[in-house]
């Protein structure tokens, strides 16, 4: 694999912005290596940060770059700081910079990206959970699979001195529900839509304090007639937790395409 740190202007966004990417590489001689086919065109996984970290965070606590040279494979990790993956109520359209405009960057500097609804998918954990099936629901044209990790799935559990910060963000607290920004209004509008859904493969950990939101999810998705993995596992909201998953997020986009373990 080729890594990649790149620091970018974002018109959406109005200043630089940083990303890390890996990319396919074909090598002859690269030791311990298992290379996947490397095509000259390649998916993509578009995979987002949480609340504490930002772009470098999942290559510093996972071997998920090892995971994407198994399978020859693109994986873009954006940084949008604090903002939700929204466009904010007051701030930044980090919802429209996700979803419209870095796609299209990507793929100028790197020709190889497919542009293949089919060939690319977004995952994240927690705020990047949530994230991951925001954008996958606001542009179900673009991302054919959402993997959203211990997610926070209702933002509406920051409270107390958070509440300038979320209004920041969502606006206020009784605005929320019905908004674009709640992500269970979004899947049912979609559902009741002629577009394509996603599918959803959700996964959280039994001491992980939100497992009432993304059980919440799941029977909503059920009720709503999503194509949906669900998955509870024993663990909490940490790396140890997120870099298992993520393997499992792989290995499940690996059984939708049909590619051979």
């Amino acid at each position: 694999m080729a890594f990649f740190e790149v620091s970018f202007f974002s018109d959406v966004i109005g200043m630089c912005m940083s990303m890390n990417v890996v990319l396919p590489q074909r090598t002859v001689g690269n030791i311990g290596v298992t290379e996947g086919q490397v095509s000259q065109t390649y998916p993509v996984l578009w995979l987002l940060h949480g609340m504490s970290d930002d772009h470098t965070i999942w290559m510093r606590r996972t071997n998920v770059e090892r995971y994407a040279e198994e399978r020859g494979i693109a994986v873009v990790m954006p940084t949008t700081y604090l903002g939700w993956y929204t466009d904010m109520k007051f701030g930044y359209n980090y919802r429209a910079f996700i979803g419209e405009e870095l796609p299209k960057i990507c793929r100028s500097f790197f020709p190889g990206m497919s542009s293949k609804r089919e060939d690319n998918w977004i995952s994240g954990n927690s705020m990047g959970g949530y994230g991951s099936l925001a954008i996958a629901l606001t542009y179900p044209e673009s991302f054919s699979i959402a993997a959203p990790l211990s997610a926070c799935f209702d933002p509406r559990v920051i409270k107390g001195s958070y509440d300038s910060y979320f209004s920041d963000i969502f606006g206020a607290h009784e605005d929320f529900p019905g908004s674009v920004n709640d992500v269970f209004a979004l899947a049912e509008k979609l559902a009741a839509s002629d577009k394509e859904k996603p599918k959803v493969f959700i996964s959280c950990g039994t001491s992980d304090s939100l497992i009432g939101q993304n059980r919440n999810m799941k029977s909503h998705l059920e009720g709503l007639g999503y194509d949906l993995t669900y998955r509870e596992a024993e663990g909490g909201h940490n790396w140890a937790f997120w870099d298992n998953e993520i393997q499992l997020v792989l290995k499940y986009i690996d059984g939708i395409r049909g590619r051979k373990g």
